[in-house]
Protein backbone atom coordinates (compact mmCIF):
# COMPACT_ATOMS: atom_id res chain seq x y z
CA UNK A 1 0.00 0.00 0.00
CA UNK A 2 1.01 3.57 -0.40
CA UNK A 3 1.89 5.94 2.37
CA UNK A 4 -0.87 7.49 3.88
CA UNK A 5 -2.78 9.79 1.13
CA UNK A 6 -2.25 13.46 1.69
CA UNK A 7 -6.23 13.71 2.08
CA UNK A 8 -5.68 11.99 4.88
CA UNK A 9 -3.72 15.01 6.59
CA UNK A 10 -3.48 18.04 4.64
CA UNK A 11 -6.87 19.91 3.26
CA UNK A 12 -4.84 22.47 1.13
CA UNK A 13 -1.44 21.06 -0.52
CA UNK A 14 -0.19 21.93 -3.61
CA UNK A 15 -0.67 18.18 -4.89
CA UNK A 16 -4.76 19.60 -3.74
CA UNK A 17 -4.91 22.96 -5.55
CA UNK A 18 -3.23 21.44 -8.54
CA UNK A 19 -6.17 19.34 -8.84
CA UNK A 20 -8.82 21.93 -8.23
CA UNK A 21 -6.93 23.78 -11.52
CA UNK A 22 -7.81 20.50 -13.55
CA UNK A 23 -10.97 20.54 -12.48
CA UNK A 24 -11.65 24.12 -14.10
CA UNK A 25 -9.68 23.26 -16.99
CA UNK A 26 -6.32 23.43 -16.20
CA UNK A 27 -3.60 20.97 -17.09
CA UNK A 28 -2.79 17.76 -15.45
CA UNK A 29 -0.51 18.23 -12.41
CA UNK A 30 2.81 15.93 -12.23
CA UNK A 31 2.49 12.16 -10.95
CA UNK A 32 1.71 12.31 -6.95
CA UNK A 33 -0.47 9.68 -4.98
CA UNK A 34 -3.36 12.20 -4.50
CA UNK A 35 -3.39 12.78 -8.10
CA UNK A 36 -3.09 9.06 -9.32
CA UNK A 37 -6.38 8.26 -6.64
CA UNK A 38 -8.90 11.24 -8.32
CA UNK A 39 -7.27 11.80 -11.59
CA UNK A 40 -9.71 9.00 -12.58
CA UNK A 41 -12.57 11.36 -11.45
CA UNK A 42 -11.22 14.60 -13.51
CA UNK A 43 -10.57 12.77 -16.92
CA UNK A 44 -13.40 13.07 -19.53
CA UNK A 45 -15.94 9.83 -19.25
CA UNK A 46 -16.09 8.84 -22.92
CA UNK A 47 -19.59 7.10 -22.17
CA UNK A 48 -22.30 7.88 -24.40
CA UNK A 49 -24.12 9.35 -22.13
CA UNK A 50 -21.53 12.11 -21.36
CA UNK A 51 -21.04 11.44 -17.23
CA UNK A 52 -18.54 9.50 -14.99
CA UNK A 53 -20.19 8.21 -11.78
CA UNK A 54 -18.31 7.44 -8.81
CA UNK A 55 -19.92 5.62 -5.91
CA UNK A 56 -18.84 5.92 -2.38
CA UNK A 57 -19.36 4.20 1.03
CA UNK A 58 -17.59 4.09 4.79
CA UNK A 59 -18.51 0.73 5.90
CA UNK A 60 -17.03 -1.45 8.88
CA UNK A 61 -14.72 -4.58 8.68
CA UNK A 62 -17.50 -6.93 8.69
CA UNK A 63 -19.41 -4.48 6.14
CA UNK A 64 -21.91 -2.35 8.09
CA UNK A 65 -22.37 1.05 6.75
CA UNK A 66 -25.06 2.03 9.89
CA UNK A 67 -26.42 0.41 13.10
CA UNK A 68 -30.40 -0.83 12.87
CA UNK A 69 -31.66 2.55 13.69
CA UNK A 70 -29.74 4.03 10.89
CA UNK A 71 -27.23 5.77 12.87
CA UNK A 72 -23.61 5.75 10.84
CA UNK A 73 -21.95 8.84 12.10
CA UNK A 74 -19.06 8.41 12.17
CA UNK A 75 -17.60 5.20 10.73
CA UNK A 76 -14.57 6.81 9.10
CA UNK A 77 -12.32 8.89 10.60
CA UNK A 78 -10.78 12.13 9.91
CA UNK A 79 -9.13 10.99 6.68
CA UNK A 80 -12.14 9.70 5.35
CA UNK A 81 -14.09 12.83 6.13
CA UNK A 82 -11.49 14.72 4.00
CA UNK A 83 -11.62 12.34 1.06
CA UNK A 84 -15.45 12.68 1.07
CA UNK A 85 -15.21 16.60 0.96
CA UNK A 86 -12.62 16.26 -1.50
CA UNK A 87 -14.78 14.20 -4.03
CA UNK A 88 -17.04 16.50 -3.49
CA UNK A 89 -15.44 19.67 -4.67
CA UNK A 90 -14.18 17.48 -7.34
CA UNK A 91 -18.08 16.42 -9.16
CA UNK A 92 -20.55 18.40 -10.64
CA UNK A 93 -23.09 16.96 -8.23
CA UNK A 94 -23.66 14.72 -4.98
CA UNK A 95 -26.22 12.13 -5.10
CA UNK A 96 -28.16 10.78 -2.40
CA UNK A 97 -31.53 9.01 -1.74
CA UNK A 98 -34.14 9.75 0.08
CA UNK A 99 -33.24 7.36 3.00
CA UNK A 100 -29.88 9.28 3.59
CA UNK A 101 -31.95 12.96 3.84
CA UNK A 102 -34.27 11.35 6.28
CA UNK A 103 -31.37 9.73 8.69
CA UNK A 104 -28.63 12.32 8.10
CA UNK A 105 -30.44 15.43 7.33
CA UNK A 106 -26.93 16.91 5.57
CA UNK A 107 -25.48 19.46 4.02
CA UNK A 108 -23.84 17.89 1.26
CA UNK A 109 -21.14 21.31 1.43
CA UNK A 110 -16.98 21.09 0.79
CA UNK A 111 -16.67 22.86 4.48
CA UNK A 112 -13.91 20.59 5.45
CA UNK A 113 -11.72 21.29 2.41
CA UNK A 114 -11.00 24.13 -0.43
CA UNK A 115 -13.37 23.85 -3.14
CA UNK A 116 -16.43 24.59 -4.63
CA UNK A 117 -19.71 22.71 -3.31
CA UNK A 118 -21.31 20.69 -5.68
CA UNK A 119 -24.86 21.04 -6.80
CA UNK A 120 -27.15 18.41 -4.69
CA UNK A 121 -29.13 15.75 -5.94
CA UNK A 122 -31.93 13.56 -3.87
CA UNK A 123 -33.29 10.84 -5.63
CA UNK A 124 -37.07 10.17 -3.46
CA UNK A 125 -38.98 8.19 -6.45
CA UNK A 126 -42.70 8.58 -5.18
CA UNK A 127 -41.93 12.10 -3.76
CA UNK A 128 -42.22 11.07 0.22
CA UNK A 129 -39.79 13.54 1.88
CA UNK A 130 -41.03 17.08 3.32
CA UNK A 131 -39.66 20.25 2.85
CA UNK A 132 -38.57 20.42 6.08
CA UNK A 133 -34.74 19.58 5.38
CA UNK A 134 -31.61 21.49 5.32
CA UNK A 135 -30.99 20.46 1.33
CA UNK A 136 -34.70 22.23 0.38
CA UNK A 137 -33.55 25.16 2.12
CA UNK A 138 -33.01 28.54 0.77
CA UNK A 139 -29.11 29.41 0.49
CA UNK A 140 -26.51 27.40 -0.11
CA UNK A 141 -25.60 25.31 -3.44
CA UNK A 142 -28.58 24.49 -5.67
CA UNK A 143 -30.19 21.23 -4.91
CA UNK A 144 -32.61 18.73 -7.33
CA UNK A 145 -34.96 16.86 -6.49
CA UNK A 146 -35.85 13.99 -8.59
CA UNK A 147 -38.49 11.68 -8.53
CA UNK A 148 -40.84 9.58 -10.80
CA UNK A 149 -42.68 11.34 -13.86
CA UNK A 150 -46.30 10.39 -12.38
CA UNK A 151 -45.22 11.35 -9.32
CA UNK A 152 -47.54 14.12 -7.79
CA UNK A 153 -46.65 17.66 -6.54
CA UNK A 154 -45.56 21.07 -8.13
CA UNK A 155 -42.27 21.91 -9.80
CA UNK A 156 -40.50 22.76 -6.63
CA UNK A 157 -39.95 21.43 -3.24
CA UNK A 158 -39.25 23.95 -0.80
CA UNK A 159 -36.33 26.08 -2.72
CA UNK A 160 -35.63 22.95 -4.95
CA UNK A 161 -36.19 22.61 -8.59
CA UNK A 162 -38.51 19.00 -9.15
CA UNK A 163 -36.77 16.89 -11.67
CA UNK A 164 -39.08 14.00 -13.16
CA UNK A 165 -37.46 10.82 -14.77
CA UNK A 166 -38.48 7.53 -15.66
CA UNK A 167 -38.92 4.50 -13.66
CA UNK A 168 -37.28 1.56 -13.35
CA UNK A 169 -39.44 -1.84 -14.38
CA UNK A 170 -38.55 -2.83 -11.06
CA UNK A 171 -38.72 -0.25 -8.42
CA UNK A 172 -37.21 2.80 -7.84
CA UNK A 173 -35.71 5.16 -10.77
CA UNK A 174 -34.35 4.02 -13.94
CA UNK A 175 -30.44 5.55 -13.37
CA UNK A 176 -29.77 4.50 -17.03
CA UNK A 177 -32.02 7.21 -18.33
CA UNK A 178 -31.23 9.76 -15.57
CA UNK A 179 -27.84 9.72 -16.30
CA UNK A 180 -28.29 11.97 -19.87
CA UNK A 181 -31.21 14.07 -18.47
CA UNK A 182 -28.31 15.29 -16.00
CA UNK A 183 -25.54 15.47 -18.37
CA UNK A 184 -27.77 18.09 -20.33
CA UNK A 185 -27.96 20.12 -17.59
CA UNK A 186 -24.02 19.88 -17.03
CA UNK A 187 -24.06 17.82 -14.34
CA UNK A 188 -21.26 15.31 -15.86
CA UNK A 189 -18.98 14.18 -12.60
CA UNK A 190 -21.53 12.57 -10.44
CA UNK A 191 -20.53 11.84 -6.68
CA UNK A 192 -22.99 9.10 -5.54
CA UNK A 193 -22.52 9.38 -1.54
CA UNK A 194 -25.28 7.14 -0.46
CA UNK A 195 -26.70 5.64 1.17
CA UNK A 196 -26.35 1.86 0.82
CA UNK A 197 -29.70 0.89 -0.87
CA UNK A 198 -29.00 4.01 -3.87
CA UNK A 199 -25.34 3.07 -4.44
CA UNK A 200 -26.22 -0.19 -4.60
CA UNK A 201 -29.09 0.51 -7.32
CA UNK A 202 -26.25 2.28 -9.86
CA UNK A 203 -23.79 -0.88 -9.31
CA UNK A 204 -27.45 -3.38 -10.14
CA UNK A 205 -28.19 -0.78 -13.11
CA UNK A 206 -24.49 -0.85 -14.65
CA UNK A 207 -24.10 2.60 -14.06
CA UNK A 208 -20.70 2.92 -11.76
CA UNK A 209 -17.62 3.72 -13.65
CA UNK A 210 -15.46 3.40 -10.43
CA UNK A 211 -16.43 2.74 -6.69
CA UNK A 212 -14.08 4.08 -3.56
CA UNK A 213 -15.42 1.69 -0.33
CA UNK A 214 -13.39 3.14 3.30
CA UNK A 215 -13.15 0.48 5.59
CA UNK A 216 -12.79 1.70 9.46
CA UNK A 217 -11.14 -0.18 12.15
CA UNK A 218 -14.87 -0.90 13.66
CA UNK A 219 -16.95 -4.57 14.45
CA UNK A 220 -20.56 -3.63 15.11
CA UNK A 221 -22.22 -7.35 14.42
CA UNK A 222 -25.60 -6.33 13.10
CA UNK A 223 -26.50 -3.42 11.59
CA UNK A 224 -27.40 -2.20 7.83
CA UNK A 225 -25.14 -3.93 4.97
CA UNK A 226 -23.11 -1.88 2.68
CA UNK A 227 -24.77 -3.13 -0.45
CA UNK A 228 -28.01 -4.79 -1.15
CA UNK A 229 -28.09 -7.06 -3.99
CA UNK A 230 -30.27 -9.52 -5.76
CA UNK A 231 -29.31 -13.01 -3.97
CA UNK A 232 -26.97 -14.82 -5.44
CA UNK A 233 -26.65 -19.04 -6.13
CA UNK A 234 -22.89 -19.05 -6.48
CA UNK A 235 -19.97 -17.07 -5.60
CA UNK A 236 -19.39 -16.76 -9.92
CA UNK A 237 -22.74 -14.77 -9.56
CA UNK A 238 -20.96 -11.89 -7.72
CA UNK A 239 -18.75 -9.30 -9.38
CA UNK A 240 -15.19 -9.98 -9.17
CA UNK A 241 -12.92 -6.57 -9.95
CA UNK A 242 -9.10 -5.20 -9.67
CA UNK A 243 -8.50 -2.73 -7.03
CA UNK A 244 -5.87 -0.25 -5.39
CA UNK A 245 -5.42 0.07 -1.70
CA UNK A 246 -4.68 3.33 0.07
CA UNK A 247 -4.08 3.88 3.59
CA UNK A 248 -6.44 6.82 4.56
CA UNK A 249 -5.68 7.48 8.42
CA UNK A 250 -6.74 4.41 10.38
CA UNK A 251 -9.00 3.34 8.04
CA UNK A 252 -8.29 2.17 4.28
CA UNK A 253 -9.69 3.06 1.13
CA UNK A 254 -10.09 0.75 -2.05
CA UNK A 255 -10.57 2.44 -5.28
CA UNK A 256 -12.28 0.10 -7.45
CA UNK A 257 -12.53 0.50 -11.16
CA UNK A 258 -16.17 -1.06 -12.00
CA UNK A 259 -16.05 0.16 -15.83
CA UNK A 260 -20.25 0.03 -15.74
CA UNK A 261 -19.89 -3.49 -14.91
CA UNK A 262 -23.01 -5.28 -13.25
CA UNK A 263 -23.15 -8.25 -10.71
CA UNK A 264 -24.35 -11.42 -12.92
CA UNK A 265 -27.51 -11.30 -10.24
CA UNK A 266 -28.23 -8.45 -11.58
CA UNK A 267 -28.08 -8.86 -15.21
Amino acid sequence: MDATLPAATDPDGPDWQALLRLRDGGAVPPASPLRDLFLPVLLPSGRPDGCMVLGRLAQTLDGRIATASGSSQWIGGRGDILHTHRLRALCDAVVIGAGTVRHDNPRLTTREVPGPSPARIVLDTNRRLGTDYGLFAAGGPPTLLVCAEDAAGDDTHGAAEVLRAPRAAIGGLDIAALLPILAARGLRRLFVEGGGLTVSRFLAAGCLDRLHVTVAPVLLGSGIPAFTLPEAARIADGLRFEWQVHPLGQDVLFDIALHRARPAVCT
